[in-house]
Formats: structure tokens, sequence, C-alpha cells
């Protein structure tokens, strides 16, 4: 029997790029994966089939009560969680003399904020069942500094610090640790990825399994291993 078989996950975002990625091997392993989605409700159900019909479950995670309401439709459903992948994000680029106020909470309402609060949401009910496993995706940007993308940097340099002090805060019951994806294209090629793939020392880009590979293992490693980020970049964050 595979380690994750039966387990139920709550992937955010799984609807298309990494989060449906993860949430399509998460199936292979045996996980009972629930699906969240925002917008993107054809990728949703997408996904959904192609993991058995996963249920699916729509919140939009800038409001705390939709994430609040999430976490409870979840538990309802199956009866408990015992993990969740905080994948939900945003993207921008932007001229750091150019960013506004609405700018910079687009970027903070969902890679931030929201994944403090489903941290916080999950942690509640693992707590309440014996404990659990949370994995945030993080970023090359919490790594690496990128100048147009100062907002974004600092948000996933958030989630990175915010793993580290939750994997305090919801020890010893609860694992908490986190993926930084390096180039995942997704088909889309513009010159900024090139120029990464080409700093690369394994010159290429990733894949959404490769990314899903340090998910599970987070999910299945000891609970020893915690208030870790393990970068998946093909060695880009070494240079």
């Amino acid at each position: 029997m595979q380690p994750l078989t039966g387990k139920v996950i709550l992937v955010t975002g799984a609807a298309r790029r990494v989060g449906r990625g993860i949430a399509l091997r998460l199936h292979r392993e045996g996980a009972r994966v629930a699906i969240h989605y925002s917008s993107s409700e054809t990728e949703a159900r997408e996904t959904s089939a192609e993991c058995g019909n996963a249920p699916l479950f729509r919140a939009n995670l800038v409001h705390v009560e939709e994430i609040e309401q999430l976490f409870s439709e979840v538990e309802g459903h199956f009866g408990h969680i015992d993990g969740v992948v905080n994948n939900a994000a945003r993207f921008t680029r932007i001229d750091p003399l150019k960013i506004t106020e609405a700018d910079w909470d687009f970027i903070h309402d969902v890679n931030l904020k929201a994944t403090f609060f489903c941290c916080q949401q999950a942690a509640k009910r693992m707590l309440a069942t014996g404990g659990g496993r949370i994995v945030n995706i993080s970023s090359m940007g919490a790594i690496r500094a990128w100048a147009e993308h100062a907002h974004y940097c600092a948000s996933k340099a958030g989630v990175a610090m915010l793993t580290r002090a939750l994997a305090q805060a919801f020890a010893p019951s609860i694992s908490v640790n986190a993926v930084a994806p390096g180039v995942i294209p997704f088909g889309e090629q513009d010159e900024r990825i090139a120029r990464l793939i080409e700093k690369t020392p394994i010159k290429r880009a990733g894949t959404a399994d490769e990314i899903a590979d340090a998910v599970v293992f987070f999910l299945t490693a000891s609970e020893f291993i915690t208030g870790q980020q393990i970068a998946v970049d093909g060695g880009l964050s070494q240079r």
C-alpha cells in the first residue's frame, strides 16, 4: 500500500498548471484529493475527472470567510483532513516605481494572507484529529531577487518565513514545509524564461510532476522534517 493511500489532501489552486499536476500525482499515489478552484471551473472539472471524479470546492481565497467555508466543506465531505497543499498564487510583473496599493494587495491577498489563513484552518482541524501535514508552494522569488517582481518576491519570501514560524507553532503533531519551484513554463516562452533556463545548471525547465515529487516527499516523510524549504529548480538557486 502506498503511504498516501486513503489520505485526504486538499490542494488549493488545483485546476491548472502546478496545482493540477500536484493533484493528478496525489491521485496516482492513492490520496483522496479535494480540488479547490476560484474561477477556472472548466479546468477544475477536467482535473477532477482525471482524479477519479474528485470533489470540487470553490472559494475566493481573498476572503477569509470563504477560506473558513472551504475547510468546513472539505471536512464535512470527508470527515477529516490529513494534508493541505497551499498552491494557489498570483503573479504579475510591474516596475516597483509603478506598483500601486491595489497591485500590492492583489498579490499579497492570495500569496501570503490566504496561505496563512489556509494553514490556520488546516491546523485547527488537524490538531483536533491527531495531526497532519502542510506543504506551502513558495518560489524562486523567495530566494532570488527579481527587480520587476518586488511585490511577488516579498510575498513568497513571506511564505518561506511563515512556513518556519508555523512549523514551530504547530509542532509536534503537524509538519509544515515548503517547495520552491524553479522554471516551470507550461508551454509559454518569453525572453525572461529563456534567460532563466539558460542560467539553470541542468539547462532545461522543470515539470509539474517534478514539483509534485517534493510535495509527496513532504507529505510522507518523517514528522522530524519540518520548517524546511526545498528548491526544485535544476540548481538555479545555487547560481
